[in-house]
């Protein structure tokens, strides 16, 4: 009896353990089809990500509240800021590496390569914009007289240039050049042409910044960084516009018809709170309920699901009632760090359960 006993434990615990490991399987294969929705690969794990750009949370915030009365009826993936479609914001850190010449050209202050690495961009994303912004840690406004203006010049890279080598005006383009006197905290330049060609890989050689001004190089050695903001559009999730949702609250007074139930979702109840940044959580409420017959006005119920109900109640085993489900959704928009720990805005639709029906 003590050896029966003893196996039915084991058979008990083996049993526990497939169980566990068929529902972890699962759960990862469910986690992985809603990456797949979000755009992602595979769960972000942040190594060292960067502190979120100010312009981000302002427009992360902006996106967060209600929408101004003028803007109901714009298409969902337009961004407004820079007056172009795109759904998904990037800003991508330089990760080149100042260029040191065996024969240093001595009108040079600064000589760095820049590249960005649009690897995680997807291989069907339409680029619409792309601003590179060169920072300094502070403003100085002595730098330079007007006779003798610092030059700041972009190129787009050549391999000579990649190695180090001198580069002749021939062997690479010019892309921007600016005269300045006062050398500002910060430069923006629009880069929407040579980001859509970085989309190749092979093609993605980068650019070469110089500041230039001989003798008058204070103060280019405060350079800080570059970063690239990138507009981008994934069509899959501009399929139709939908009104936004006018408030966060749904009723959830006992009934049983079809209606929308509160439901809030933590990310951090998923496991994904380490990347993603905003908002902890949303309300993304489900229907529940009962297509009884006969079938009221305000159940959102088309003309199959009338003549279903009807059918139905001739003939109750034969005929299923029709399904409550969602017929309007709206969107919200997410702050989060990918796999290369790039900050990502990114604006999501049917993510809201606002209105159900009969179907």
């Amino acid at each position: 009896m003590a050896h029966s006993h003893s196996f039915q434990l084991i058979l008990g615990a083996a049993g526990m353990l497939w169980v566990l490991l068929v529902g972890g399987m699962h759960l990862q294969r469910q986690e992985s089809l809603v990456l797949k929705s979000l755009g992602l690969t595979t769960r972000p794990s942040p190594r060292s990500p960067p502190p979120v750009p100010h312009l981000l949370w302002k427009m992360f915030h902006k996106r967060a509240g209600r929408p101004p009365a003028s803007e109901e009826g714009r298409a969902p993936c337009w961004v407004e800021e820079f007056r172009v479609p795109g759904n998904i914001i990037r800003v991508f850190p330089d990760q080149g590496q100042f260029i040191h010449s065996d024969k240093p050209r001595s009108w040079l202050c600064l000589q760095k390569r820049l590249y960005f690495n649009f690897s995680t961009l997807d291989k069907g994303e339409q680029v619409t914009m792309a601003q590179l912004q060169i920072r300094f840690r502070h403003n100085q406004y002595q730098v330079a007289s007007p006779g003798h203006p610092l030059e700041l010049s972009l190129y787009q890279a050549s391999q000579a240039a990649l190695r180090g080598m001198s580069s002749h005006a021939y062997s690479r383009k010019l892309l921007v050049e600016q005269s300045f006197i006062h050398l500002h905290k910060s430069f923006v330049f629009n880069l929407t042409e040579a980001a859509k060609v970085w989309q190749t890989p092979a093609r993605n050689l980068g650019l070469v910044l110089e500041i230039a001004g001989g003798k008058l190089c204070s103060g280019a050695d405060s350079f800080l960084d570059t970063s690239l903001l990138v507009v981008s559009l994934a069509h899959g999730q501009c399929g139709r516009t939908r009104k936004r949702r006018s408030t966060y609250y749904v009723p959830t007074a006992a009934s049983n018809v079809c209606k929308p139930r509160r439901l809030y979702i933590s990310f951090r109840d998923v496991g994904w709170e380490d990347w993603i940044i905003a908002p902890q959580g949303y309300l993304a409420n489900y229907c529940l309920g009962e297509c009884p017959f006969p079938l009221a006005e305000d159940l959102n119920s088309t003309n199959h699901a009338i003549l279903q109900t009807v059918v139905h109640s001739l003939d109750p085993e034969g005929t299923p009632q029709p399904c409550c489900v969602p017929v309007r959704l709206s969107p919200i928009s997410i702050l989060y760090y990918d796999n290369d720990d790039n900050v990502v805005l990114r604006h999501y639709e049917d993510m809201v359960v606002d209105e159900c029906g009969c179907r």
